[in-house]
């Protein structure tokens, strides 16, 4: 009997060890190839509430007050102008114009959705921003100077509004869409 019990606390034993050296290797690859790929883990947490803007990056990225957290707005790309080694997309000045006349009018104090997946693959805070019943990821998309991203994880009525309003924007031809169209008729 005594060597039954022996057996049966060697593959507890081996499984301990196990268990340990795979999370040392987790811990590993996390720490070199993560940190490689440009991905950060974010500074503090987030959660839906009201919340202060300190200023604003671009189109579709903006800074709290608190904590200096960076908050990327959910379910939305707009055209790029400070992201290092690419150059200034057209329609992007008017995107962070319109999100700092946008922010203005709020007094800088918007209320924060967190809605899916809540961090980005940089670290960035992932949210829907609103001021009263004005939703700004929503409006960016209507005023053509941002595109829907709808295979993000985030809820189909969400992606309802967006996919609504890119077609909104295309319809009328603003922004993004004048250009394509414009490029259209001229190789016609």
């Amino acid at each position: 009997m005594p060597g039954r019990l022996r057996r049966r606390r060697r593959p507890q034993f081996l499984g301990a060890v196990i268990v340990a050296a795979l999370c040392i290797l987790g811990w590993w690859v996390e720490a070199r190839f993560l940190a490689e790929s440009g991905w950060q883990r974010p500074m503090g947490q987030l959660t839906s509430g009201r919340y202060v803007v300190e200023r604003v990056v671009d189109g579709d990225t903006i800074i709290l007050e608190q904590n200096q957290l960076r908050v990327r707005l959910q379910g939305i790309d707009t055209p790029e102008t400070v992201k290092p080694n690419t150059p200034e997309e057209a329609w992007g000045r008017e995107a962070t114009e319109y999100v700092n006349q946008f922010l203005q009018s709020a007094d800088w104090q918007v209320r924060l959705e967190i809605d899916g997946e809540p961090v980005d693959r940089y670290g960035r805070h992932l949210a829907f921003v609103w001021y009263e019943q004005r939703l700004l990821n929503e409006e960016l998309v209507a005023q053509g100077l941002a595109r829907a991203k709808t295979t993000f994880d985030y809820s189909q009525s969400m992606k309802q509004r967006l996919r609504a309003a890119q077609l909104s924007a295309q319809t009328a031809k603003r922004g993004l869409w004048q250009a394509s169209s414009d490029a259209a008729e001229s190789r016609r």
